[in-house]
């Protein structure tokens, strides 16, 4: 019986840098703080996952380059037990980076990318034969590149892989990337059609529909999130739809059962920064499901992981243990 996470996809350096607030076009704001953290879905989740507990086998797949960056962020990955031997190395273009512009006023951030390594990560470096996990899970999709080159027979390649992890009974998940470019449905529904888990938030998951996630005052539109998950189960996703916002985080599995969990209540003055949340929400997610949790408990352990997640600039430093982020999902708040 397989056992343990496998993390495939995005691996990128973080220079996180505070700023005093974010400034119009041509405007000045001062820098305040910079420090350097693992970003990207491989990373973040698989360390969230090893704080919570060490005991769980991981695995990371993907591309950095042969450059300070790729040995800090592998390294930051070995270091909490997980096995980086997957990781290639590609001599010939840097490891992916972001300057996350962090707002000290809201704790709002805002990216600037480079993909490096990361467009080079395609189904070849990942030995479908030697996998052994229990869940494959890959993200983000819309940034990586050879991943969401179209596939004649599946759609595109990630399709075409995550059909071959399936027929080998792994239970396979993804994650996405919030984009401007009106690619969603392009790039993720052939993914929905071979994959048992799709995490993401509520943005990216109306990007599959078209329809608004909000009302036009702010306010989450429940009805459309919903609609747009019950659409997505109809694309191929087998077993769950999990959504995520601030306000509150949505299941909606197989059986047709919608459940809702509002956010666990974090004060103003609790929130150093808001890099990784969804990431530290989805690896509570994949815990839960690893770890055979009720499905009652795993929106709830989720939030807690994301609201640990909001304590810390950067996206790792704030996760607790799971039996720390199992009371604060019972208790509520942070």
């Amino acid at each position: 019986m397989y056992k343990g996470i496998t993390f495939a996809g995005n691996i990128l350096t973080d220079v996180v840098k505070t700023i005093t607030e974010y400034p119009s076009p041509g405007m000045l704001a001062s820098i305040t703080a910079v420090s350097q953290a693992v970003g990207g879905c491989v990373p973040n989740t698989a360390i969230d996952v090893a704080k919570m507990d060490p005991a769980v086998p991981l695995s990371a797949y993907g591309r950095v380059g042969d450059d300070a960056y790729g040995q800090y962020v592998t390294g930051q990955m070995a270091a909490h037990g997980i096995d980086v031997s997957h990781v290639k190395i590609t001599p010939d273009v840097p490891t992916s980076f972001s300057d996350v512009m962090s707002d000290a006023s809201t704790g709002e951030r805002t990216f600037f990318h480079a993909r490096g390594a990361n467009a080079r990560f395609g189904p070849a470096d990942v030995d479908v034969d030697a996998l052994d996990c229990r869940i494959f899970h890959i993200g983000y999709i819309l940034l990586l590149d050879t991943m969401d080159e179209p596939d004649e027979a599946y759609g595109t390649v990630l399709a075409g892989l995550l059909a071959k992890v399936q027929a080998k009974g792994i239970r396979t998940s993804v994650d996405v990337v919030s984009d401007s470019s009106g690619r969603f449905r392009e790039k993720i529904v052939p993914a929905l059609r071979y994959c048992d888990y799709a995490i993401m938030n509520e943005i990216e998951c109306c990007g599959v529909s078209g329809l608004d996630p909000r009302h036009p005052d702010g306010k989450i539109h429940l009805e459309n999130i919903r609609t747009t998950m019950e659409q997505m189960l109809e694309m191929g996703v087998r077993d769950r739809v999990i959504v995520h916002c601030p306000e509150a985080g949505f299941m909606l599995t197989a059986d047709g059962t919608f459940r809702m969990t509002e956010s666990v209540k974090v004060t103003p003055e609790q929130i150093i920064g808001k890099v990784g949340a969804g990431d530290a929400f989805c690896a509570g997610c994949l815990y839960g499901l690893h770890e055979g949790m009720d499905d009652d408990r795993i929106l709830p352990f989720a939030s807690a992981a994301a609201a640990c997640n909001l304590t810390a600039a950067d996206s790792v430093s704030g996760m607790k243990s799971a039996g720390e982020v199992g009371i604060i999902a019972e208790r509520r708040y942070l």
